[in-house]
């Protein structure tokens, strides 16, 4: 099979934190939400990674699954099922995104493994990022693995990285996480 240059993920900025006392988390059939009544939730996108703090017992890094409106967004990871106090303030902070999943060597049984990733970057990113991997052809949030070797952690000098993997993944993805400011431009997966 020919080589191909795919784009996994452009032009992702870093987002401003919410905070608010009315932010809940809700268990509803199986599908897990935060949400509020009043505070903003829309800045937010598919793929996003935000760590909440200032719960009891939501404090932890999620995956947005859907925005359903303003109000109300759908994660990957499981939620408790707690409310707001009205008093108690519940910060949402913007570390990253997750791109699209891409189709893997493994996806086309093909022997080699050998993929090629470059990562193109502002000089205001703070963060890193990294591949992962998933030997699953319906992957949940619990089957991605980190890609050894592929991480680049930013230090505003560098705006472009690139590294070789072999693996013969179903799918893989870009993940950037700890970011607190800047742009992703662009990153591209030859398989």
């Amino acid at each position: 099979m020919a080589q191909t240059s795919t784009s996994i993920l452009s032009s992702k900025s870093h987002k401003a934190d919410i905070t608010g006392t009315d932010i809940s988390f809700v268990v509803s059939s199986g599908v897990y939400k935060i949400t509020s009544t009043s505070t903003s939730l829309n800045n937010l996108a598919v793929r996003d990674l935000i760590t909440v703090s200032g719960t009891t017992n939501n404090n932890s890094t999620f995956t947005v699954k859907e925005v359903t409106d303003a109000n109300n967004i759908v994660v990957e990871e499981i939620v408790t099922a707690e409310s707001s106090d009205g008093s108690t303030t519940t910060t949402i902070d913007h570390t990253g995104f997750v791109s699209d999943k891409q189709k893997g060597d493994g996806y086309y049984s093909q022997p080699d493994g050998v993929h090629t990733i470059a990562y193109k970057v502002d000089t205001t990113l703070t963060g890193s990022i990294k591949m992962q991997g998933t030997l699953a052809t319906t992957p949940t949030e619990n089957d991605w693995f980190d890609i050894s070797g592929t991480t680049f952690t930013t230090d505003q000098s560098t705006t472009i990285s690139s590294s070789n993997f072999t693996g013969n993944f179903v799918y893989v993805r870009a993940k950037a996480t700890s970011v607190t400011a800047g742009s992703i431009t662009n990153i591209l997966l030859n398989s």
